[in-house]
Order: structure tokens, then sequence, then C-alpha cells
């Protein structure tokens, strides 16, 4: 299979939406960017439309149910602060980013979902220092390329302020353009999430989100200069995409405490999970229902009834229960008992204590307990679309893609590499490639 470029370069845009695209056109860099370049602003996310399982079906091409991923954090019932699928090893099947190592080829990689530990050349995972006695620049040194971060961490690590934004994109930026100009990766990936930080506690419509897409084409403008200085602009793709969009809310759903009040759950005097037979798994707009016991048919009918009986009235916030085959079909997580979608202005929340329904006040985003936007939710919703826009060598100009999914993504990635991810559930988005062969 034909190379099609010498370096691709993918920046994701954590949060970026279709309906951002009038404000995009119209910023110098993203205006620059799709002049010479193709777009599609109706791009269909996955369910459940949330980072860690997009990133990973952007590049991989598979559906959650395929590649693992299936929620951004692990059952853990109970914990105020679950642990993330923070490590490749999660991952089932190829990955664009090992396709390019067995090829050969340089790979970097900033910030992307669920890389930890994987085998990159300039690598800065994206995890976290989620207990007490960790520090984070030393969880993120042993789970990334160690020389290459502590370069970065001497070189740009004034900018940051731990992981508020938006000082961490600040530093992913410097680092990225130093790493394009100095190592220059036949395959980086930027993860950017400024937006959607934005978003969470601010609104999606927010001057704060507002402020952040301004930032991030500040942010595009630096890339492609530092294409340019490093001499391989001529010799590059660029890719600019969203992973899902995101959605306001004003009230938060808590589902287990609907199962504790039914003996579901048991906690300790001190709130802490005991023991459980059914557990709500938020993934925010949505969330899965899992059984302690997953040939416990007993309890798979009681929790059954229990969630049908919220339908009946809108102020539950609940608006659709899927079976554990239908989660399935949109390629959510088989493994799960039920799958639940919040109605437009919910979303759904795993704690255990307090009401059923919790009205969301400034002072509990602000104390960052709730968010006033979310994602998660089905990609079926109305106004939930996001954007791939592409640029350089191997794209056709002025090409507008009607629709696509998100899991197209990859295998059309690795065609512009010359590699091959093997049978996925994308495909290669070719209306959108030049292809000299052909």
């Amino acid at each position: 299979m034909a190379r099609l470029t010498n370096h691709l370069i993918v920046v994701s845009f954590d949060c970026l939406s279709a309906l951002d695209f009038p404000v995009l056109k119209e910023l110098p860099h993203f205006k620059e960017f799709l002049a010479r370049g193709s777009y599609c602003t109706q791009v269909k996310s996955i369910y459940p439309s949330v980072t860690y399982p997009c990133h990973t079906s952007i590049i991989t091409g598979n559906y959650p149910k395929r590649h693992g991923i299936v929620n951004n954090t692990l059952i853990q019932p109970g914990r105020t602060s679950p642990d993330w699928y923070w490590h490749r090893k999660h991952i089932k099947g190829t990955t664009l980013y090992d396709e390019a190592k067995k090829a050969g080829m340089k790979t970097a990689a900033l910030l992307w979902p669920v890389t930890a530990r994987a085998n990159i050349d300039y690598h800065m995972p994206e995890i976290f220092a989620n207990r007490s006695w960790h520090h984070q620049i030393p969880v993120s040194l042993f789970n990334g390329s160690m020389l290459y971060q502590l370069d970065m961490n001497r070189r740009f690590g004034h900018l940051r302020n731990g992981l508020n934004q938006p000082e961490l994109d600040d530093f992913v930026l410097e680092s990225a353009v130093h790493t394009i100009k100095m190592k220059k990766p036949e395959l980086m990936l930027i993860h950017l999430v400024d937006l959607d930080s934005q978003r969470h506690y601010h609104g999606f419509s927010s001057n704060e989100a507002m402020d952040a897409i301004r930032r991030h084409d500040v942010r595009l403008g630096r890339i492609v200069d530092a294409l340019k200085e490093s001499g391989i602009y001529d010799q590059s793709t660029l890719i600019a995409l969203g992973d899902h969009s995101a959605l306001d809310e004003s009230k938060a759903v808590k589902l287990n405490v609907l199962l504790q009040k039914n003996g579901l759950i048991q906690v300790n005097e001190k709130g802490l999970v005991t023991h459980w037979k059914a557990y709500c798994k938020s993934c925010d707009g949505s969330a899965y229902i899992y059984l302690n016991e997953p040939s416990d048919s007993n309890t798979k009918e009681v929790v059954g009834k229990l969630l049908q009986n919220l339908l009946q009235d809108e102020s539950n916030g609940i608006e659709k229960v899927y079976s554990q085959e239908e989660a399935a079909s949109m390629g959510a997580d088989d493994k799960c008992a039920f799958m639940v979608e919040a109605r437009l202005g919910f979303y759904i929340k795993e704690n255990l204590d307090g009401a059923f329904i919790d009205p969301i006040s400034k002072r509990d985003v602000r104390e960052k307990r709730y968010t006033f936007a979310s994602h998660g939710y089905s990609p079926e919703k109305d106004n939930y679309k996001t954007i791939f826009m592409a640029a350089g060598n191997g794209i056709r100009q002025n090409t507008v893609v009607p629709s696509m999914n998100l899991v197209d993504e990859g295998p059309t990635f690795a065609r512009l590499l010359g590699l091959n991810l093997g049978e996925t559930d994308g495909r290669v988005i070719e209306e959108l490639i030049i292809d000299f062969e052909k």
C-alpha cells in the first residue's frame, strides 16, 4: 500500500463541536487551514461519547465493545475518584501508533488518552496522580518517555499549573512545537483539553468556552508555523478534529441512590460500599448498569423494573433504557446489564448519598462536584456531532464530506501512512484522499 504522506500530525481539540464550525471558519488560522484542505462537520461519535473511548476509537477504527475501552474510568464501586483507563494494555487489538512503530516510523504522543506504557518514541502520556502519596511528574515519567519528558519539563514546566487549563494546554503546545522542530516525527498525536474543561465548568456557549476556541486557533497556527520552520510542512498532513460535542445540564441523576434504597448496594457507617448486587457506572450523559454476578437473573429483573418505572415520569431525567443486547449493538460494553440515557438537561452521577435528583448550583460547579455541561450522551442526540478537518499531503482540497463516523478516522490515517489496521468497524474516507496510484 502506497504511503501518501511523510508526516501525519493529528491534533484533537477535545469537545470541539459541529456547532463551533461557524466560529472556526472565521478565525484566522482555522480559516487558512480550511482553505487548503477538506472537512466534515457531521461526524458521528461513539457510545458512550466520552474522551477515552473516543480517542481509542480514533486510533483503532473500532467501537468500544471491540477495543475494550468502554468508559473513562474503571468499575470501582464507591470510590470518589476511580482509576482511569490510562494504560495501553487495556486496549484490545492494534493501534495506529503500534502499526507505525512496526513500520519503523518515528512516533510522538502528547497527552493522548490510553497510551501509558505504550511503545512510542517521544511520549508524554495522559495519566493522573490518583493517590495521596503520588506526585504528578513521577507518575507521568514512569509511564512514558522519561528523558524526553524531563527535557520538556525543564524547558516548559514553568507554564504548567498542575492540571489546570489553559496552562496545561500551553505546556503541551510548547512541547509539541519543540518536538516537531527537533524530532520531526512521522506520526504525532496531540490532545488539547482547554475547551472541554471550559465547557464542563462554565457551559457550552460560555464566554470561557469561546475564549478557549480562540486560544485553540492560536495553537493551530503555532503548530503550522512549527511544521514550516522544521522544513517538513510540504511533506506533512495536518488533522484537526473533535472527539465529541457537549450538552448543557442543570440537574444530576444519582441512580445509585435508587439502587441503595432498594437494597442492591450496601454501605458502612463511613458511606463506603461493602457489597453490591447492581451498580450504576456513570458515563455522564449516559450510564452502564452492571451486576456483580452477571448471571443473577433475579437482580436483573428487579433492576429492569426499577429503570422502566423511571421512564414513566420525565422529571426522573431518564430518556431511554437499553438492554445488554441493544447496548452492544451500538458498540457499547456488551458486559453491562443495561445502559441508561439521560434526558436533555440531565446527566448521571455515581454518588450514593443525598437525593435521587440534585439541582446543580454555581457553588457545586465552582467546587468541582458537578458540571454545567457534559458529554457521554448517545451520538443520536440532536445537535451533537463533532468535526473532522484535514489538509496537506494526500488530502483533496475543498471537499466537504456530508457525514462520517468517528471510527472512520483511524483507517483513514492508516491509509495516509501506508499502514493497515486490519478489519475495523470504520472505513477509509476515500472521498478525502488523493491516491495517485488509482
